[in-house]
């Protein structure tokens, strides 16, 4: 299937590794010219290089998405070398583990601004071009806590539905002007966050065992999704949350 993507212009966020880093070298090998953003320069090199050696135009830039004023910057970086943005991947690094009675208020602040405002004020920096061109593909990354909360990761349980509620909202206004908005709910997948939740191998072990298909995803798998979604032949998709789980979510909704 042709995506449609050949020199589509993509900023992707928390894209030195894991999900991030799969999602723009997905992009790239669909001819997309993809914009790397994280706060880690040297692992973003890296990045560039093993997209570039794939045959793949990409570009480095460094920000931190939590803070409005590195957005501010970082798009307007991408538009002066690559121009205005048509596909916006908006993806960072999970909230901080916790139980509701165990978060002080600074957690929370922290979190909104990681979570849900760096999603809100990338899509407030991209919108407007995708309006002129009458096209445009919006793309987060949250977690199957949007259907299902998990135990301890409270700020990303609240906070991620945050995101799919504005996403959705996005949609309806957007939609007539070519314009798509969606979220992709990854399942567990061996990505360094999910080292981080479960240090301990057996706890790992027994976690893969409650999945139906038996093991993690991989980043690619989350990625392919997320290429599909930016993809041309999905202009009739949106305001959807598309679970990538290997059908540990059991609910139909």
């Amino acid at each position: 299937m042709d995506l449609g993507l050949n020199g589509k212009i993509a900023l992707v966020t928390g894209a030195s590794k894991g999900i991030g880093l799969a999602a723009a070298q997905a992009l790239a090998a669909e001819g997309a010219r993809v914009a790397l953003v994280a706060r880690s320069g040297d692992a973003l090199d890296e990045a560039v290089r093993g997209i570039g050696s794939a045959g793949g135009e990409a570009l480095a830039v460094v920000g931190d998405v939590s803070r409005a004023d590195e957005v501010e910057r970082v798009v307007a970086e991408v538009r002066r070398r690559l121009g205005d943005p048509q596909v916006l991947v908006a993806n960072a690094g999970g909230p901080r583990a916790g139980t509701p009675s165990g978060l002080d208020e600074q957690a929370w602040a922290d979190a909104v601004q990681l979570t849900l405002m760096s999603t809100v004020r990338l899509v407030q920096a991209t919108l407007p071009a995708m309006r002129r061109g009458r096209w445009g593909r919006i793309v987060t990354i949250t977690s199957l806590s949007v259907r299902e909360p998990l135990l301890n990761l409270t700020l990303s349980n609240a906070l991620r539905a945050g995101v799919t509620g504005y996403i959705k909202t996005l949609s309806q206004e957007v939609a007539a002007e070519g314009i798509t908005a969606n979220n992709v709910a990854p399942g567990y997948t061996a990505t360094a966050r999910l080292a981080e939740l479960f240090a301990d191998a057996a706890a790992e072990r027994a976690l893969v065992e409650t999945i139906p298909a038996k093991r993690l995803g991989t980043p690619e798998e989350i990625a392919a999704a997320v290429a599909f979604l930016a993809s041309e032949p999905a202009a009739y998709v949106t305001g959807q949350t598309l679970l990538v789980d290997g059908g540990i979510v059991k609910s139909l909704m």
